[in-house]
């Protein structure tokens, strides 16, 4: 067991004693309220929830939102668990790990929203990393908490990749992108929809970037990210869960369609954000992890156990871990709306 992530834990269980109170969602005739956390910065690839929150589709659907900003996949788990929100997005393998290493957590994921996994390395094209084999020895830059750090191990399994040869560096996340525009690092770990386009922003763009998915490396049947709760709130609260899943579900669709006025309301939103950059990365975003085979044929929110299960093993193994949750544990489908309701829209002209 990671003692860091141990010690992390711990204090989140303290944290969380004085909070067993459970939080009050709403007065009463109000629409309850919802705190709800994505894993990352406000950005393009989440600007359809900020969209669908200012045009009140969360208001239809029964409940008011508050949507903030994230940290990093790994910090969900433990934010969750200390009570700092109600429902979160995030990518399962830190989940996956913090359930086993916490079995008597609470956490559940409710719905399916990308159904590829962005997590990546990128390296400077004009360096000596060539292929994935050439990242032994290497040193890489990320947060402690990001996601494709978090996920690095199973990467590296699956890539005969001695972990041992790799010298991390925990940076904030703004200073991740410059340690490679600076060659303080010879690669990077993150979203490739958040280290692509901010890397381009820096001057370094995507012709001098290598990029290795982790899905075009070993990891192609890797989920992306869920919508997440513990199961107390789901139990106490399951028409918010459902409303929100909706709100989601609905949003995604609409911004699928209508990209540009996603990126305006993620801008009136957030009034530093680069319309430009933002509108590339909610594309790569739609097209990279959205839109698949799978969920076209199944519309947004459901798993299917059989690849799941291929996963957890994954994780088992790349972490060296104990029990792990089965998928009934971790996924429950039973706040999802209607297929006809789920499937995704053909983009507008």
């Amino acid at each position: 067991m990671d003692p860091r992530l141990s010690r992390r834990a711990a204090l989140a269980a303290a944290i969380a004693a004085p909070l067993a109170a459970p939080h009050v969602a709403h007065a009463q005739g109000a629409r309850p309220q919802v705190r709800f956390a994505y894993d990352w910065i406000l950005n393009g690839p989440y600007a359809f929830g900020i969209a669908g929150e200012r045009m009140g589709f969360f208001r239809e659907a029964g409940v008011d939102i508050t949507i903030q900003r994230g940290f990093g996949s790994a910090r969900v788990a433990l934010d969750m668990s200390a009570g700092q929100f109600d429902i979160a997005m995030a990518d399962p393998t830190p989940m996956l790990r913090f359930m086993s290493q916490n079995p008597n957590n609470d956490l559940v994921a409710v719905a399916l929203l990308w159904d590829q996994a962005p997590t990546a390395v990128t390296v400077r094209a004009d360096g000596p990393i060539m292929r994935v084999a050439d990242l032994a020895g290497r040193t890489l830059a990320a947060p402690e908490f990001d996601g494709g750090r978090q996920v690095f191990p199973a990467f590296a399994a699956v890539n005969n990749i001695p972990l041992s040869s790799i010298n991390w560096m925990s940076v904030s996340p703004e200073l991740r992108e410059p340690m490679l525009v600076q060659r303080r690092a010879d690669g990077i770990t993150g979203f490739v929809t958040s280290t692509a386009l901010s890397l381009r922003a820096l001057g370094m763009d995507l012709p001098a970037q290598r990029i290795f998915r982790y899905r075009e490396h070993g990891l192609d049947f890797f989920y992306g990210s869920f919508l997440v709760t513990t199961r107390t709130y789901a139990e106490r609260n399951p028409d918010a869960v459902r409303a929100v899943v909706s709100g989601m579900i609905r949003s995604m669709r609409w911004a699928f369609a209508n990209r540009a006025e996603a990126i305006t309301h993620l801008r009136a939103r957030e009034q530093l954000s680069d319309v430009a950059i933002e509108s590339v990365r909610q594309d790569m975003a739609m097209a990279e992890l959205v839109d698949s085979p799978n969920s076209r044929r199944l519309g947004l929110g459901p798993i299917e156990a059989p690849r799941f299960n291929r996963q957890i093993e994954a994780v088992k193994l790349a972490f060296q871990l104990g029990d792990m949750p089965t998928v009934d544990r971790f996924y429950t489908d039973r706040f999802l709306p209607p297929a006809a309701e789920r499937m995704l829209p053909q983009r507008a002209a």
